[in-house]
């Protein structure tokens, strides 16, 4: 396959003047002008990001209505079920959710479904059981936009469900109380890239702008928000940007148990999005493609050093696993591919015993 390079033309002169207007090098300066961002609100965001630059989360779509609908829930002691995905975005938006209702004295539980057997976003038997248990409200994190029949399924049971998410919608929305995703037809919202535990930091933001909260009650979860945007892989641009930039200075600092134990156990000396990537997000991530991801979840929420640890080494070995057994699968996929003497523009491999939760997320 012949390789095209595609260079952009720089405005050298543009270059200089960003250069020396805002003591870069003329590396930084050549990026800044070719993302356009030589204007000094969007280069003072680029590079000083602070907590003023976030957006109003009420731009939102439903955001008043999923604000107005959680708060009652608190009040009236209804039970609250968040319903979650199990990569690390999920589970960190089930975490800094979850942690937030419970400082509001909120009834509050989670539901991942398990990778291996039920597969990914609601299905109708986690909702059965979540109503068997009496729970009034559901909030989806990082999924729940496709989930329009087991919405309705959900409302014929007595569950109101909140959806909030960051994936494309479909042509018909879930009939649910809100839908808040930045991605829809009708969004107002200044930034759509958000990963899903981007979408969970504004609503904890509209709550506690709502609730006059003080904005370290919200501010305080940005280390586990900047660990799901890093590892979700989003655009880091525009509020994503503040959100790393600003995430990153409290991971160094992090007083949550189990992020601290993770860092300590992946061996890295410096905290980066490098750090996150390739040190916190594989282990994290190993949880769930294994059917472990509650593990995770346990993880972040532990206010217990010998339980963080002991958690934390699980990780480590579930990583291992992860590895030998997408090695072994990957071994194995070549070995077919050689076996085949045909020369075909697209091969299709499969094997019985290959791992679900592992081929989903490999590329040979």
């Amino acid at each position: 396959m012949n390789k095209k390079w595609e260079c952009y033309s720089v405005d050298e002169k543009q270059v200089e003047i960003v250069a020396r207007k805002y003591s870069v090098s003329k590396l930084l300066a050549r990026i800044l002008v070719n993302r356009d961002l030589i204007k000094d609100d969007k280069v003072n965001v680029f590079l000083k990001p602070t907590r003023r630059d976030f957006y109003n989360p009420f731009l939102m779509p439903d955001m008043d209505k999923a604000v107005n609908r959680i708060i009652k829930a608190i009040e009236n002691k209804e039970k609250i079920m968040i319903f979650g995905d199990y990569d690390v975005d999920g589970i960190t938006s089930i975490t800094v959710l979850k942690k937030f209702l419970l400082d509001r004295n909120a009834i509050v539980s989670q539901y991942i479904p398990n990778r291996l057997h039920e597969g990914y976003g609601l299905n109708k038997e986690a909702i059965k059981k979540i109503a068997d248990e009496k729970y009034q409200v559901m909030i989806t994190v990082d999924c729940g936009i496709s989930g329009t029949q087991e919405v309705e399924y959900a409302n014929s049971l007595g569950i109101e469900t909140i959806v909030t998410d960051h994936h494309e919608p479909g042509e018909i929305l879930p009939n649910a109380i809100a839908v808040v995703d930045a991605k829809r037809k009708d969004n107002e919202y200044p930034f759509n890239q958000l990963a899903g535990v981007g979408v969970v930091f504004k609503l904890i933001q509209a709550i506690g702008i709502r609730l006059n909260l003080e904005e370290k009650e919200y501010l305080k979860y940005l280390d586990l928000v900047c660990i799901g945007t890093i590892s979700d892989i989003v655009p880091l641009v525009d509020e994503n940007r503040v959100i790393a930039k600003l995430g990153l200075k409290l991971v160094e600092v992090t007083k949550n148990i189990g992020l601290k134990t993770l860092l300590e156990i992946s061996g890295y000396k410096s905290i980066d999005s490098n750090t996150i990537s390739f040190g916190i997000a594989p282990r994290i991530n190993a949880c769930g493609r294994m059917g472990h991801a509650e593990e995770a979840l346990r993880l972040f929420l532990t206010e217990n050093e010998q339980e963080a640890r002991d958690i934390a080494l699980k990780l480590n070995e579930y990583n291992k696993e992860r590895q030998e057994i997408e090695k072994r699968i990957f071994d194995e996929a070549v070995e077919q591919i050689e076996q085949n003497d045909d020369e075909k523009q697209v091969i299709v491999l499969g094997k019985e015993n290959w791992h679900h939760g592992v081929i989903r997320n490999s590329i040979f």
